[in-house]
């Protein structure tokens, strides 16, 4: 065991080729939670073809990928921004809207509270219960809501437990956003890994409610963290124009954008994707589920939240087994509301995840 407790995340293969003396390209991430295809074999054959594209400017408005977007999601372009990834979009509407108090619900992303804090506001949270296997109870959440919170922030699914919100409950908290006077900002990085895209997105509601803005970006579903390309979606085009106005123009490269245009049109890389991780996702969740040391709660996305339930068992005792064996996955000691006793990984290849399973299971 390392001596002092250490927090890794996804990215943070060079901190464990230090401390464990792994070579980085040995270790298959299962806490990055990115697309286990890898890039579009399309992109990768097709994005070289316009390394030109650099030497001009992108278009400033990112019409054409706009307009790729829109189609994807079913949405109107105008009603679209594009952004260096999702990160930059959310601190951009946090710095608009300015929250005095924001709602968090959580376990979550911790990205969302550190962005509250440097503009000057404060965060409360509202815990999912693990009695409810982390599913949010729509009545019990709407009666915490009052009109001192002006931000609700949701990621939908939820990082680190997977599970989701559904349209028809959304919209249920969206009236009683509206009616409190709160603005609702809706990340939904993982919706396209889940069963039922349309059940789960909030893209719709848009058309309805002017509190609201989605987020969503490329570096999961696409497999392109490095490519920085995100997009906010609202029917509010007056918040579209602030954003706009503060955002530092040329926010993405000209070969991103042609990426996406990509991207977002390679129908058979979209659906080998979501059929890979439906069938692993269940695949694994009736292992783990049907094993009398684990708990196991209903996945959305592409990764799955586990509890051990053996007395002599921790996150990070499960972290050091799984790194010995060149396997990353995620000790969730450090989210709010979870302790040393759950794990998250993400699905990878049939191959790797059987290896998963024999180090977890065995």
């Amino acid at each position: 065991m390392i001596e002092q407790k250490e927090h890794f995340h996804g990215s943070d293969l060079e901190k464990i080729e230090r401390i464990y003396g792994i070579r980085k390209e040995d270790i298959t991430s299962f806490s990055a939670n990115v697309n286990p295809l890898g890039i579009s074999p399309k992109l990768r054959e097709t994005l070289a073809a316009h390394v030109d594209a650099i030497t001009t400017y992108p278009d400033r408005e990112y019409s054409s990928l706009r307009n790729c977007i829109a189609g994807y999601v079913g949405a109107d372009m105008k009603n679209i921004l594009v952004g260096n990834g999702s990160t930059e979009l959310i601190s951009l509407i946090i710095q608009i809207e300015h929250p005095k108090k924001a709602m968090i619900i959580g376990p979550t992303y911790s990205e969302y509270e550190r962005e509250v804090k440097l503009g000057g506001g404060t965060t409360i949270y509202y815990p999912l219960r693990e009695a409810d296997g982390f599913k949010i109870q729509p009545d019990d959440f709407i009666s915490k809501l009052n009109e001192s919170i002006d931000m609700l922030i949701i990621c939908n699914p939820n990082n680190p437990t997977s599970t989701c919100i559904t349209g028809r409950q959304m919209r249920r908290i969206l009236d009683a956003c509206k009616e409190h006077g709160i603005f609702v900002m809706i990340d939904e990085t993982y919706v396209e890994f889940a069963a039922d895209v349309d059940k789960v997105t909030a893209i719709p509601l848009t058309k309805y409610y002017d509190n609201l803005i989605i987020l969503r970006g490329t570096s999961k579903f696409f497999a392109a963290p490095g490519l920085r390309l995100g997009y906010a979606v609202t029917g509010n085009r007056d918040l579209l124009k602030n954003l706009s106005t503060r955002q530092n123009p040329w926010s993405i490269s000209s070969l991103a954008a042609i990426a996406g245009e990509i991207m977002f049109t390679d129908h058979e890389y979209i659906e080998q994707t979501r059929a890979l991780i439906s069938s692993e996702r269940t695949r694994m969740y009736e292992m783990l589920a049907a094993h009398p040391d684990y708990k196991v709660y209903e996945p959305s996305a592409n990764f799955l939240l586990v509890k051990l339930l053996r007395e002599d068992q921790t996150s990070e005792a499960l972290f050091d087994k799984a790194i010995r064996r060149c396997m990353m996955i995620r000790d969730c000691s450090t989210f709010p509301f979870l302790d040393d006793r759950y794990i998250r990984f993400c699905i990878m290849s049939p191959s790797m995840n059987d290896k998963l399973m024999e180090c977890i299971l065995e």
